[in-house]
């Protein structure tokens, strides 16, 4: 079967086309496209045209298709008018528009009720911040990134799973659907959310008036990427997880919800994943931070590793989930105003700079994992690092060092694989259990395993 997985990052979109079997998974990318913000009348938002013509153009390069599947990042949302036309780009999750709004609601009440940590960009507050606007007026149905797209296919409406579970607005463990009482607190009525979907249902077919692939199924995937990634985790037994990119993800699988008022003040939140999991995990800032210094410095990545490795270790370190490095600009000043106010040395060289990044992400997953292991009373005897951050031996490394515990690297797209293998799965290609899934990740794909120093 060949099956296309549309994976679309923060930074760019690329389509990759699997082959797969009941024994045999190969991959590969057949597209690359740039996924630019661009900020209009002083909103950032993300350019969906543009993103649209690269996967059409994406779809062109792959060839025939048996199915093809779309995930993305979470929380950010188009809106549809009574004719079904996009009211405006969506609003990026770094747009200002939410600053100071979650501070009106009772975090842990939220918590308590969806299960999702309060972030300022989750989508509840982005709806409550346009409260009264002119596009939410007029708006008739709201889908979530991937189900924007994939109804840009098909022209059939449904909102996906894994992606509704993290906009605060779906009752906790996402077995009683949207929650009226979080609607109502956002301001808007249920009615604008399309019917729920779970990984593996159809999502319509390719229209024959796109042009590109007519007729092709379009099936829903696990469309959160961190779902897709965590889904095609190579990992068995008592297992962590680090999704590994511009932002890290960090937790466990779990079979229930943690909703204790200690989690949430541990800043946990509890997603869907594939097959009624729970994804229980910290957000980190994740390789953001180094990304943002490179933007400034435009030094090539292999020589500030090399030189990272090289300086010594431990001597400055941030806190890596402080919401204070989430916009973007000037990412080294602010590390060095950090490390300032901490007392610590201020790194003066770009090497420098990425040894206390790349330090303090090794403590932020040290702690997450610890603090994952202990609320949800689970063991953990392995690290899984998956995505681009799996390619950074110095990091990987270093995380090796800090948990304690054997870091097992690759693959590195995962999410292109749990979409993928979960699109198999629902054309009868492998086996129904997650668990068979993963293992037919182990079997094929490359993984190098990390064992802590001293």
């Amino acid at each position: 079967m060949r099956i296309a997985a549309v994976d679309l990052g923060a930074s760019n979109g690329r389509v990759i086309v699997g082959d797969v079997s009941s024994s045999s998974l190969t991959f590969a990318e057949v597209a690359r496209f740039a996924n630019d913000p661009i900020r209009v009348g002083g909103v950032l938002s993300w350019d969906f045209e543009a993103l649209y013509r690269g996967v059409l153009e994406g779809l062109a390069a792959a060839g025939p298709l048996d199915s093809v599947g779309i995930d993305s990042w979470a929380v950010d949302y188009g809106l549809l008018d009574e004719r079904g036309a996009l009211l405006g780009n969506p609003v990026h999750y770094r747009d200002a528009r939410t600053d100071g709004v979650a501070d009106r609601f009772d975090g842990y009440e939220l918590y308590r009720a969806s299960g999702i940590a309060t972030l300022p960009f989750n989508t509840i507050f982005q709806l409550a911040a346009a409260r009264g606007g002119a596009q939410l007026e007029a708006a008739r149905t709201l889908l979530l990134m991937p189900d924007l797209l994939s109804y840009r296919l098909t022209g059939v409406v449904g909102t996906e799973l894994t992606n509704a579970s993290t906009t605060g607005l779906l009752a906790a463990g996402g077995g009683s659907g949207w929650s009226p009482g979080l609607l109502s607190l956002a301001g808007v009525d249920a009615a604008l959310f399309p019917p729920l979907r779970a990984p593996g249902a159809p999502a319509g077919t390719i229209k024959t008036s796109i042009g590109v692939s007519p007729g092709t199924p379009v099936t829903v995937v696990a469309s959160h990427d961190t779902a897709s990634a965590v889904a095609g985790v190579p990992g068995a037994g008592n297992f962590a997880y680090i999704s590994c990119g511009t932002w890290s993800l960090v937790g466990v699988e779990l079979p229930a919800p943690v909703l204790t008022r200690e989690s949430y003040e541990a800043g946990f939140t509890n997603e869907i994943g594939v097959d009624g999991t729970v994804r229980y995990l910290r957000n980190v800032m994740g390789l953001w931070l180094l990304q943002e210094c490179m933007r400034e410095w435009s030094l090539p990545l292999a020589g500030l590793l090399e030189g990272a490795a090289a300086a010594p270790g431990g001597r400055s370190v941030v806190d890596a989930t402080d919401p204070g490095f989430l916009a973007p600009g000037d990412m080294p000043a602010r590390i060095a105003a950090a490390c300032r106010a901490a007392q610590q040395p201020v790194p003066s060289t770009p090497a420098e700079m990425t040894r206390c990044i790349l330090d303090s992400l090794a403590l932020a997953y040290r702690r997450a994992i610890d603090d994952a292991r202990r609320l949800a009373g689970v063991t953990v005897d392995v690290v899984h690092m998956v995505g681009g951050g799996a390619l950074n031996t110095l990091l990987c490394q270093l995380t090796a060092d800090a948990c304690g515990l054997p870091v097992l690297a690759g693959p590195v797209e995962a999410g292109a694989l749990g979409n993928i293998l979960v699109q198999a799965r629902a054309l009868g290609v492998v086996e129904s259990d997650l668990a068979d899934m993963r293992e037919l990740v182990r079997s094929t794909q490359p993984i190098v395993r990390y064992t802590p120093r001293a």
